[in-house]
């Protein structure tokens, strides 16, 4: 009965955590098209690598409520008793420091967003909070291609995982397949290879590559890897 209880929270502890992850990745979503998103837009970026810091921050959350809630640090074991003393002492110190860091690291994941229109890009960071405009003319490269085999770490892309890198004209490096949202409701393939159209037209350099085109077949509709082909075959 015991075993069967402990494998009964275990399983509603790994549901809880996957239903907190979605409701908090849906909440900076929310919040980003809200703060950032103009209604001229035809799709917007969660920037990578900082898209990957939500499960860091809903972990930090978690474990932070843990730490400073009372009732929590009860339900803990007698391994936490020596902290206990400490947090009594400096509750307000590490509730502040809790507090600022949380803010910050919200602040730093919401704002990771870059905004693609009929003729512009704007993009947002911790830095730049109202946005940084460019012209398609202010692109300088495109990188696209099919990610390969290789040693899968966490917080990185996978095999078979089309991508779409730009590179603006200060060094910022955009996927545009790390997609927070589309305006129509298309596939973000389909407004990738129109915008990929109109940069070749005008003459950025393209590094394009159709090794690992295979691996893209394997978990995507012929719908879907048609356009990335499109994309691939489409160069200067």
């Amino acid at each position: 009965m015991k075993k069967l209880k402990t494998i009964i929270l275990y399983i509603f502890s790994l549901v809880t955590i996957v239903i907190l992850t979605l409701g908090i990745y849906i909440l900076i979503l929310a919040v980003q098209y809200k703060l950032f998103v103009p209604e001229e837009y035809l799709m917007w970026i969660f920037k990578y690598p900082t898209s990957r810091l939500v499960l860091i921050y809903e972990i930090y959350l978690v474990v932070g409520f843990f730490y400073i809630h009372k009732k929590f640090r009860i339900m803990g074991t007698k391994a936490y008793s020596s902290n206990d003393s400490f947090l009594k002492k400096h509750r307000k110190l590490v509730l502040s420091i809790f507090i600022t860091l949380n803010i910050a690291l919200f602040y730093i994941i919401v704002s990771a967003v870059t905004v693609i229109t009929n003729n512009k890009i704007i993009d947002y960071s911790f830095l730049s909070p109202k946005g940084r405009e460019y012209n398609y003319n202010d692109i300088v490269k495109i990188k696209t291609g099919v990610y390969g085999k290789k040693l899968y770490l966490p917080f990185t892309h996978s095999q078979g995982d089309f991508f779409y890198i730009i590179e603006l004209k200060d060094g910022s490096n955009i996927d545009l397949t790390e997609v927070g949202g589309i305006k129509n409701e298309e596939h973000e393939y389909f407004i990738i290879e129109e915008l990929d159209r109109q940069f070749v037209n005008l003459n950025i350099l393209k590094v394009s590559s159709m090794e690992n085109y295979e691996y893209s077949t394997e978990h995507l509709a012929e719908i879907y890897t048609d356009k990335i082909r499109n994309i691939l075959e489409n160069t200067n």
